[in-house]
């Protein structure tokens, strides 16, 4: 099964909160409310700086994907 890179999160529990889920490595959720990010898995040591500098990318990203489903459903 090929699947997305990125999926939208949602939970009654956190009514305020917007979670983006990163399918490709590193897997990761982020709460776009406050950009806190949560890697879902062990980062290697070797790829812990290069993942450091990507971060602000991954998080733009995650913004991105986040207006482009917003825009399609109010367009809906």
């Amino acid at each position: 099964m090929q699947l997305p890179r990125f999926l939208l999160g949602d939970n009654v529990d956190f009514p305020d909160d917007i979670f983006i889920i990163h399918l490709d490595y590193p897997r990761f959720v982020i709460n776009l409310k406050d950009d806190e990010l949560e890697f879902l898995e062990e980062i290697e040591k070797k790829d812990k700086e290069e993942l450091e500098e990507e971060t602000k990318v991954l998080i733009e990203e995650a913004s991105r994907f986040y207006d482009e489903q917003m825009n399609f459903y109010e367009n809906e």
